[in-house]
Formats: structure tokens, sequence, C-alpha cells
């Protein structure tokens, strides 16, 4: 967190306007309560969920504070940006916390939500939140510095520099979730990324390990080429 948090400063010292979409609810709460695996209870879920976002915003003040920076919580579902009133009314509170130096801290609202209705991996709401905000860019972490033409631990595994919008992706091997806890892995950071560019938001993948070297030109990622905005 604080490597990330410590990228969020540097950019804010470039006078850039960064949110910040975070999981990890559930799996800070887990270990409180004796679990090692993502439970597949959903009242149980809801209130892991409950409990460990708080504790998690905790993290997030005390790293920003290092950089006399203050976080701002919102918490939404699927149906705050399915609707047209409600995801106008989430964007103008992202707006006003953005126009008085506030990092707006994003998750999903696991504590109401539902196995039906959710966005099921913070990777598809961090594309939403890019698509209705028109970011200028989109940066995916992962445990893996890009896209790769297969699994990366496999010897003839070879690196993606760049994804040009509409590239035909159907020979490239990708992978589900590679945590206990997470719903993510390289198959939906490759579905948010293609969201957010057919939405005319630029992506960038990389590992967390990378974050600090993304305003370097040598930084390993992959580039997701953008649609052009209308």
């Amino acid at each position: 967190m604080d490597r990330i948090i410590d990228f969020v400063s540097e950019l804010r010292k470039l006078d850039k306007q960064v949110v910040v979409v975070s999981s990890g609810a559930i799996a800070t709460a887990s270990p409180l309560i004796g679990l090692t695996v993502k439970s597949d209870d959903l009242p149980t879920s809801q209130a892991l969920a409950s409990i460990g976002q708080a504790r998690l915003m905790s993290r997030y003040e005390a790293s920003l504070a290092r950089h006399d920076l203050i976080p701002g919580q919102m918490l939404l579902t699927v149906e705050n940006l399915d609707s047209e009133s409600s995801a106008s009314n989430a964007l103008r509170a992202l707006e006003r916390l953005l126009e008085i130096g506030v990092i707006p801290i994003i998750n999903e609202n696991d504590s109401v939500a539902t196995n039906e209705i959710r966005f099921g991996d913070n990777d598809q709401l961090a594309a939403r939140v890019a698509k209705i905000t028109q970011a200028d860019l989109l940066i995916l972490l992962s445990d893996i510095d890009g896209l790769y033409t297969k699994p990366p631990q496999l010897p003839d595994a070879k690196h993606i520099p760049t994804v040009h919008f509409g590239s035909d992706l159907a020979d490239v091997q990708v992978s589900g979730t590679s945590t206990g806890y997470g719903t993510g892995g390289a198959l939906t950071k490759l579905a948010a990324a293609q969201l957010a560019t057919a939405g005319g938001v630029g992506v960038i993948l990389t590992s967390t390990e990378n974050v600090s070297q993304l305003l370097a030109e040598s930084c390993k990622h992959t580039w997701f080429e953008p649609a052009t905005r209308a």
C-alpha cells in the first residue's frame, strides 16, 4: 500500500488528479476471525466487508498522512453506476472530492452487494469509474508486469508491450484469479482493459512492484491503446 500511495503522491506533485480503486476489505477482515480463504457464504462475506472496510480505510489514512494527504471513502454498487441519476450523483461527489484535494478511495459496497448484482471484481469497477469520469489513464496493478501470450511462468511466454485498439487477442492465453481471496487475475485485467479502452480510456497494466517506476520510460508494462473519443 505504501508503494502505491507514494506513487499517488508523486502524481499529485505533478498536478494530476488521482482516484484509487481498491479491493481488500474482506481479505483484511478474514484473519481477524481465522479465515484463510474467501468465504462462499454471502452473509459472512458481507459481514467481513463491513469489518474490513473500516480497517482498510484506516491503513489508507495512515499511509496518505505521510504525504499530508487525506482519503475520502466511496462505496459503490452496480445500481449506483447503472442508473443515470445515481451515476451522476456519484460523479459529482467524486469531482468535489478531487476539487478539495482529497484522494478518493473507491471500493465495491460488498456489505450490501448480492451475488446476483455486483461488479464481481475491482478491475471491472475501476474500468467503469474510469469511463464515467472520462479519465486520461487507467492503471491496473497486478502481480505480473503486463500481458503475456500465455501464463508468464511458462518458458515460452512472451511479453506484449502494446495492444492496439481492436486487436484480436484470441490467441492470448490468460488465467483467472491467483489468490485465495481475490476474484481477479489476468482474465479480469484484460476484460477491464477492453472495457476502458472502448470508452476512450488508455490503460497501463503492470505489477505493483513496478509502480514506483511508472514515471520512468524503463518501467516494463503493457499499454492498451484506447478508442478515439467521440
